[in-house]
């Protein structure tokens, strides 16, 4: 697969999905405590949402980077906005602006660093299309 490639897939992953997460790892099994913090935000507010492991090949992150003009992972997008990394997305789940931005409600009771499961995330997978 060329960059050229790659970047389109990701490009279509932003478009496509309302709600998109690259992170390290996947949200069953993340490779990273950003990424572990950031999935579990959205996992809190109840969202459905795709997530795509960036560790399969570095022309991903490339990529991605290109794409975004954010050099750091996770990377959130939500409507094909990118909304930020790690850092940002914790603060917004904490003012409650998150859930705001996704049309749910603010749990009652936040967890500081929210630790909930993924039964609502849908890996995408490109590392079956790299050749």
């Amino acid at each position: 697969m060329t960059n050229d490639e790659i970047r389109d897939f990701l490009q279509n992953a932003i478009d496509e999905n309302k709600v998109m997460l690259f992170m390290k790892g996947t949200p069953d099994e993340p490779r990273c405590g950003f990424s572990m913090r950031t999935s579990a935000a959205l996992n809190a507010l109840g969202v459905r949402y795709a997530a795509m492991d960036i560790l399969p090949d570095p022309r991903i992150r490339e990529e991605l980077s290109g794409i975004s003009g954010w050099p750091t992972i996770p990377q959130l997008f939500i409507d094909g906005k990118l909304v930020g990394g790690c850092d940002i997305v914790l603060e917004m789940y904490e003012t409650g602006e998150l859930a705001q931005t996704l049309g749910v409600e603010q749990p009652a009771e936040q967890p500081a660093a929210p630790e909930a499961a993924a039964p609502e995330s849908a890996p995408l997978g490109l590392e079956n299309r790299l050749g």
